[in-house]
């Protein structure tokens, strides 16, 4: 009987296939047993070729060159790759191998990861996909027992690579003829500029924003308050105007004209799908969209205890109401909720989220099956879990219904509206403990003068947060959940973009590219309207190859639109510093490693840090970190507070310095040294103290 190779997304999810499955390790590279030859890839192996890597000519950049649209692009492997493709190639061409499985992440990223490789390696046997939610035993066990036939996922395939082709075409000719107009790094793209753009029209906001006072008028009637109605609320710009209003009414009587009542009742909200997740945990917890990317994968992957974090739906298909129980059954010893919904049989309140309609490559996050261990995760860990949970156990609760009151008191030329809210059932929503006395307005019929004046302060609009960008490229449909969190990072990499706290906001240089770029790649607009043709190239609704025609023209007019643009630029990256080698400004540039200087002329290589490094050596002196100072005779140890220099040692001198666990030994051996070496009176009192005792 053949076998069947298994290729996966990353050597760990290989690993728990393997043991699921039960096929063994085979050295460092594979897992075997009798049905399957389980190996791996490293995320993407193959990316698409690089211009140079096409024609000759377009490895130097100018824009002679430009647009450069080839015919057919091509894969190359990346760098310290070549190894695992043949190892996976050579597992391809074994007599017993049979046919493939695409076991890579279930969305479009994942496919081309895996069909690239099926692809460089030439596969020709039959090549089956498998699709699961979670990372459970059951769902992998499930999952191999209902493989699919790879042509399935052809429309999702074509999808991939109709993105990296569009990217590829957008990207590095915008790039292109923008860094060679202007002679600076100028990185443009499909979806990271129009996405820079929404954080630039937000500060702009922010930025011409002029702060006004201005006064309110309340009507105070036991411990509520009505608010005076005004067409304009900023009506009184100063207390005189409010205060003559206010005199006019003071002790008179004003008559409750209208009383209305209404229930509103609240469904609990459905479960996150990743955009969602990743703005609550930036608001609640200021992590960036990375971050909680890399949470919730780990979550996924490393625990299996959630579903498949990579899904733009909130929605689960009816057939997962089956599991609903026993994803319950996990909770119930970490959620006292979760026992008393099982006791009422685990129904489900909120109907709405069943709805295969609204379920695209993977439903809602929700819990698995797996009973949590959180003694096993990090506080991190542990909070974005339990976010998923506490959505999922809103499935279960009651609704939140409440009575909303409006009372209208008329005074002469003036009304005041009170508003109150009962709760009649907390349901999914937590009670709240102390709630104030509130007046039954249908048996009030008068109110007596009795006002309050508030000085206000008009609110400036807010600078853009992950969460809020998130939220404004999901209405735009600026990229996918799967690769929101790496545009934001390219942007701040790139020094478009920079944090100011838990806000985003655009550079100088970021400002220049948006005034340089094109204005119809600003606007979300146009990439609005490609990724809805990529969402209809996955559902076989569109064609890959006109929407790549329709690229390439876009492609050739964005290239003659800043040929032929007008705009100047200053690099405010240049410094008054010149460079020792060639005599050219040196350019200041921020890194992982802190603030370097590095020389603005292409051809010149010199660079040099702005600060000195810090080190891990501590001074003799003061015990502060010491800098790592270049001298003649090459790198020396430095403290800028005592001034002392230290020579670096050389790495066999490192090497025979003592460990902490051997420096806690000598002490220990000390130690009993000194207290075996006490005199005859230090242990006569001691015996004379243990006596008294």
């Amino acid at each position: 009987m053949g076998k069947k190779l298994v290729l996966t997304e990353k050597p760990s999810v290989a690993k728990d296939f393997a043991k699921v499955l039960g096929a063994k390790p085979q050295g460092k590279d594979y897992f075997e047993n009798e049905q399957y030859v389980i190996t791996w890839a490293y995320g993407h192996l193959l990316t698409l070729k690089l211009p140079e890597d096409i024609k000759q000519e377009w490895k130097t950049w100018n824009m002679e060159t430009l647009p450069m649209i080839p015919k057919h692009i091509g894969i190359k492997p990346l760098p310290k790759t070549n190894r695992q493709l043949k190892l996976i190639a050579n597992l391809a061409k074994r007599k017993d191998i049979i046919g493939g499985v695409i076991a890579t992440d279930g969305g479009r990223e994942g496919e081309a990861v895996g069909r690239y490789i099926f692809e460089w390696i030439r596969f020709t046997k039959p090549l089956e996909r498998l699709w699961i939610s979670s990372q459970t035993t059951k769902a992998v066990k499930t999952g191999f027992n209902q493989l699919k036939p790879a042509k399935q996922y052809d429309n999702l395939y074509q999808s991939a690579v109709a993105r990296g082709k569009a990217d590829w075409l957008v990207g590095l000719n915008v790039t292109r003829a923008l860094t060679v107009k202007y002679h600076d790094s100028l990185s443009a793209g499909r979806v990271q500029t129009p996405t820079l753009a929404l954080v630039a029209k937000a500060q702009e906001k922010s930025e011409k924003f002029i702060p006004q006072t201005y006064y309110t008028v309340d009507l105070i009637y036991g411990n509520e308050k009505g608010r005076l109605q005004l067409k304009n609320p900023q009506q009184f710009q100063n207390r005189n105007e409010a205060e003559a209003v206010v005199a006019n009414w003071q002790n008179q009587i004003g008559k409750v004209t209208d009383v209305t009542t209404k229930e509103k009742r609240q469904s609990a909200p459905l479960p996150y799908d990743l955009t969602e997740l990743q703005r609550v945990a930036n608001s609640l917890y200021q992590y960036s969209a990375k971050k909680t990317l890399s949470l919730v994968q780990s979550l996924y992957e490393t625990h299996k205890v959630v579903s498949y974090p990579r899904t733009d739906s909130k929605y689960l298909p009816q057939d997962v109401a089956a599991t609903l129980k026993e994803r319950l059954q996990a909770l119930a010893n970490v959620d006292a909720r979760a026992k008393e919904y099982l006791k009422n049989g685990a129904q489900v309140k909120q109907k709405a989220v069943f709805n295969d309609s609204k379920v695209t490559d993977h439903y809602a996050l929700i819990p698995t099956e797996e009973r949590p261990r959180f003694e096993k995760m990090s506080t991190d860990e542990s909070r974005i879990y339990h976010l998923i949970i506490e959505r999922f156990l809103g499935l279960f609760a009651e609704q939140y219904v409440t009575v909303n009151v409006k009372a209208v008191v008329q005074f002469p030329e003036g009304e005041f509206i009170f508003r109150q809210e009962k709760v009649l059932q907390s349901g999914w929503q937590k009670a709240n403990e102390k709630v104030a006395e509130k007046t039954d307005w249908q048996q009030v019929k008068s109110v007596k003068g009795q006002f309050a004046i508030n000085k206000e302060l008009t609110t400036p609009p807010k600078l853009a947060t992950e969460g809020s960008l998130l939220q404004q490229m999901e209405k735009y449909a600026l990229g996918t959940p799967a690769t929101r969190a790496e545009i934001i990072e390219k942007l701040l990499k790139s020094e478009l973009m920079e944090r100011r706290g838990n806000a985003l906001a655009v550079t100088p240089k970021g400002r220049q590219l948006l005034s340089l770029v094109n204005t119809s790649l600003v606007s979300p607009d146009l990439t609005a309207k490609w990724e809805k043709s990529l969402e209809n190239i996955a559902q076989g609704r569109e064609s890959a190859t006109a929407f790549l025609k329709g690229i390439e023209k876009d492609t050739a007019r964005l290239v003659s639109e800043i040929k032929n643009s007008k705009e100047t630029y200053k690099d405010y990256s240049l410094t008054t510093k010149i460079c020792p080698e060639c005599g050219s400004q040196l350019k200041e540039r921020n890194t992982k490693d802190g603030k370097i200087y590095l020389c603005s002329n292409s051809e010149c290589s010199y660079r040099r840090r702005k600060e000195p490094k810090i080190s891990n050596h501590r001074c003799p002196q003061c015990h502060k970190k010491m800098e790592i100072l270049e001298g003649k005779n090459g790198a020396f140890f430095k403290c800028k507070y005592c001034g002392i220099t230290e020579k670096i040692p050389d790495k066999k001198a490192r090497n025979k310095k003592m460990t902490k666990h051997e420096e806690r030994k000598l002490v220990k051996k000390y130690s009993q040294q000194e207290e075996a070496a006490e005199s005859p009176l230090a242990l006569a009192l001691k015996a004379a103290l243990k006596q008294e005792d």
